[in-house]
């Protein structure tokens, strides 16, 4: 994982309103077929990951688990996930990750 090039890439999808927060949006973003990529903090509790993951594997959504931490200090929004709409910045994080495509 590229984690300099990545927070870079969290931060630019904030403010460019690619990025979703929040349980409830999150996962109205997978299921509505609007996100390509899950962020988790590492620090998720058990069951949400659990959650996210039924999600994203049933919709074809990239998931991928971060050190905890990293994604409040990349993007500043407290958080245990981030969905990232298709598109451009979703294949760029996906890449960080050393994976051609979302999904």
């Amino acid at each position: 994982m590229n984690e300099k090039r990545l927070r870079g890439l969290m931060g630019l999808c904030v403010r460019a309103g690619q990025a979703v927060f929040g349980e409830d949006s999150c996962l109205k973003a997978l299921r509505s077929g609007q996100a390509a990529v899950l962020l988790m903090d590492g620090g998720i509790s058990e069951g949400s990951a659990s959650k996210y993951g039924q999600a994203c594997s049933g919709e074809g959504v990239s998931l991928f688990r971060l050190p905890e931490g990293l994604l409040e200090e990349a993007t500043g929004r407290p958080g245990r996930a981030m969905a990232v709409r298709k598109g451009s910045f979703a294949e760029q994080i996906a890449a960080c990750f050393g994976t051609d495509q979302p999904g």
